[in-house]
């Protein structure tokens, strides 16, 4: 089969597309998927640089959410059949032509959903749907500040906030990244870049939001601290805005705020059970046309290295797929 393989540590050039072995058949819990769409991350971005957690040494496919169709199943498995669509998550390996995942981590491409939308759906809606409502929690009517919301999980987050009710003001750094932001639901979207308190506060009526969502840190997530109403929590999720932020514990001490961690992975770890319960209620609310993946970038397999690069350029709005 074919794959784009990471042959030494650095940015999108280091990929290269190479003739690999075939996966072996799936050991009994797994299935075989021929992939069709891959997800694009930053995490694959910081893979590829040897700077995330999980440091696989080269060479190695990176690649960890996609879609196809089952072309084997493991003898113990009972949920798929050859021939299913499916989403798969992969530990590695989605950038290639064929992938062997658990059945436990796979699910069924809900109605409704398109091959490519389907390849870019887990990491971002689990994200978002964990964040806000188990680690937020988030009620009905609260106010949600989304920042980075044109990006992957940003989108999402604005979605799973109006899914469930919630008022989303979105922050965006240009015009075009904005208007996504309004299409996909937003009741405000603003620009950041000269500072957002007193815009927030206005919006708000002077309160302040109950809900940070912020994958940015740094300054933003300093600033955000002042955006939020008593009670309110900060979910901080990613460092894009250049390392994390020195919190100031006066500013949670004096309005009771929660600063809270959210990693999708250390879920994925800690409690497969609930994340698997997670992706089921995000399939139902895909397939009653609450949730739908925003593919601003289309790009074939062996282009992977420009997908990559238009994401660091912050390029997409949404997410970008690779495709066959």
């Amino acid at each position: 089969m074919k794959a784009m393989v990471c042959e030494r540590f650095g940015g999108p050039e280091v990929l290269a597309l190479r003739d690999v072995p075939d996966p072996p058949p799936p050991a009994p819990d797994e299935i075989q998927v021929r992939i069709e769409a891959r997800g694009v991350q930053y995490v694959d971005v910081l893979m590829l640089a040897g700077q995330y957690q999980f440091r696989p040494e080269p060479p190695f496919i990176p690649g960890g959410e996609a879609a196809g169709h089952v072309v084997a199943v493991g003898s113990a498995v009972r949920d798929f059949a050859v021939g299913d669509p499916v989403m798969s998550r992969h530990r590695l390996g989605a950038f290639a032509e064929l992938g062997n995942a658990k059945a436990g981590l796979c699910d069924r491409v809900p109605d409704g959903l398109t091959m490519a939308q389907a390849g870019v759906f887990r990491g971002a809606y689990t994200t978002a749907y964990h964040a806000l409502l188990q680690r937020g929690r988030m009620r009905a009517g609260e106010w949600v500040l989304v920042h980075g919301a044109a990006g992957g999980i940003g989108i999402a987050a604005i979605q799973m906030a109006k899914a469930f009710g919630a008022h989303v003001i979105a922050t965006a750094g240009s015009d075009a990244k904005r208007a996504a932001c309004l299409e996909e639901g937003a009741d405000h979207a603003i620009d950041y870049r000269n500072g957002f308190v007193d815009q927030v506060k206005a919006l708000t009526g002077g309160r302040g939001v109950d809900i940070v969502y912020d994958p940015i840190g740094d300054k933003v997530a300093e600033e955000s601290l002042r955006c939020l109403a008593w009670g309110g929590r900060l979910l901080i999720l990613g460092f894009l805005g250049g390392g994390p932020t020195s919190i100031r514990s006066n500013y949670l001490l004096i309005k009771g705020i929660d600063a809270v961690g959210v990693r999708i992975g250390g879920l994925n770890e800690a409690d497969p059970a609930l994340a698997a319960a997670n992706m089921k209620a995000l399939v139902a609310l895909a397939e009653q046309g609450k949730l739908r993946p925003r593919i601003s970038h289309s790009f074939r397999l062996d282009q992977a290295a420009e997908a990559l690069q238009a994401v660091i350029d912050r390029r997409v709005i949404g997410k970008a797929v690779l495709l066959r």
